[in-house]
C-alpha cells in the first residue's frame, strides 16, 4: 500500500435524543450495553479512535442540547466502519434504538474525511452534521447511502446498500 492510501481517516458522529434521563430504568438497556459495544469497537479492525471520558464512554458529552447523546469515532476507512456498524453485535443495539431514543426527523449521523492523526472536536462534528442537514451529502459531510472517497483520490462515490436497522 502506498502512503497516499493512509493520508485520510474517516470520522463519524451520530447523535440520539434520549426518551428519558440517562439514569432512568427506561434507558438501562442502552447504558448496560455501552461497555460491551465500546470494547467491540475498540478491538474492531480499522478502528482508530473514539470520543470518551475518563469513564470510557461518551455519555457526559452533549451536542445541541442536554438530552442529546453523542457518539464520535475515527476509522481507517469506510469499509471498516461499515463492517462494525452492520456486521457485528453493534447492529443488535441499533435495532433497539427506538426504545431509548426519539425518532429524529433530521439527519442524526454523518461521515467525513479527516487528515490522518486528526481528532475532531464536538464543534467540528456538529458543524458537519449541520452541513449534511442543510446541503445533503457532499465530500464535507455524507452518509453510507452516498459515501464519498477521500479527498484527492480518483474513485467515484460509493453506496452501501444496508438499510438502517434502527428505524
Amino acid at each position: 500500500m502506498t502512503q497516499r492510501q493512509f493520508a485520510w481517516e474517516l470520522a463519524q458522529i451520530n447523535i440520539g435524543r434520549m426518551v428519558a434521563p440517562i439514569d432512568s430504568p427506561v434507558v438501562a438497556g442502552f447504558v448496560n450495553n455501552l461497555e460491551r459495544i465500546n470494547a467491540l469497537a475498540d478491538s474492531a479492525p480499522g478502528f482508530v479512535w473514539r470520543l470518551q471520558s475518563d469513564a470510557g464512554d461518551a455519555t457526559e458529552f452533549r451536542i445541541f442540547d442536554e438530552d442529546t447523546l453523542v457518539n464520535m469515532s475515527v476509522w481507517k476507512d469506510a469499509d471498516s466502519l461499515h463492517h462494525f456498524v452492520y456486521r457485528t453485535a453493534h447492529v443488535e443495539i441499533m435495532r433497539r434504538r427506538k426504545e431509548w431514543f426519539e425518532l429524529m426527523r433530521d439527519a442524526y449521523q454523518t461521515l467525513w474525511w479527516v487528515p490522518q492523526g486528526h481528532r475532531p472536536s464536538l464543534q467540528e462534528a456538529g458543524q458537519r452534521l449541520e452541513l449534511l442537514r442543510e446541503n445533503g451529502p457532499s465530500l464535507e459531510a455524507f452518509t453510507f447511502k452516498q459515501a464519498f472517497p477521500p479527498p484527492d483520490t480518483e474513485r467515484s462515490p460509493a453506496t452501501f446498500h444496508d438499510s438502517c436497522p434502527a428505524y
